[in-house]
């Protein structure tokens, strides 16, 4: 099956690129400019996805899905030996979904969306900032004593946090009250996928 992936670089849509790399699976990547909501020929990204938010992935038969957690879970399940997502109906999965909406709304869309939008004023922006210890210590907290956030396997929602992590700095924050995490953030760069996914994203950022 043919997926196109719509992304901007060091967007959410990161998280896609790394479990495709990590499930072996190949995706087409079109670009676009958050900014404008243009895609790569000039023509308005919301003809293709409404929402003009990545990731957006697009079927072979223009079947389009949407949000980070059912896009990850989707290309999860195409590898189901790749260990990215546990099978559906059982309580682990609960547990990957339960992590999912945990980093896209806590992490994600209370913390960092303000922060980086730019119509956004200073104060709102810094009380998110705020906001960022308490998800950070619960974070430390659960990594405190497993490799990844669902135990000894590497998943989507690990795929997602990274994305979190490594837009920590550029957002104003830190990790330095958090080792726990800083240890967590090293392990998830020396994994191929995440290298991999950060090289090929920056080439793309500098094309």
């Amino acid at each position: 099956m043919s997926m196109k992936l719509y992304f901007s670089p060091f967007s959410c849509a990161l998280a896609a690129r790394i479990a495709a790399l990590e499930s072996g699976q190949q995706l087409e990547f079109e670009q676009i400019d958050l900014a404008t909501k243009k895609v790569a020929d000039g023509g308005d990204y919301h003809a293709i996805n409404g929402k003009g938010l990545v990731p957006a992935l697009v079927l072979a038969d223009d079947t389009l899905i949407t949000e980070s957690a059912a896009v990850l879970q989707f290309i999860a399940d195409r590898a189901p030996g790749s260990g990215l997502a546990p099978p559906c109906g059982t309580m682990e999965r609960v547990k990957l979904q339960t992590w999912l909406h945990y980093i896209g709304a806590e992490c994600h869309k209370i913390v960092f969306t303000p922060i980086f939008r730019p119509d956004y004023p200073d104060a709102f922006k810094n009380f998110a900032r705020s906001l960022a210890d308490e998800r950070f210590a619960f974070l430390s907290g659960e990594l405190a004593d497993r490799t990844w956030l669902l135990g000894d396997q590497f998943t989507v929602a690990d795929a997602y946090l990274a994305v979190m992590l490594f837009w920590v700095e550029p957002a104003g924050l830190s990790l330095e009250k958090w080792p726990v995490l800083e240890e967590y953030r090293t392990r998830l760069r020396a994994r191929p996928s995440v290298g991999g996914a950060l090289a090929e994203e920056l080439a793309r950022r500098h094309n």
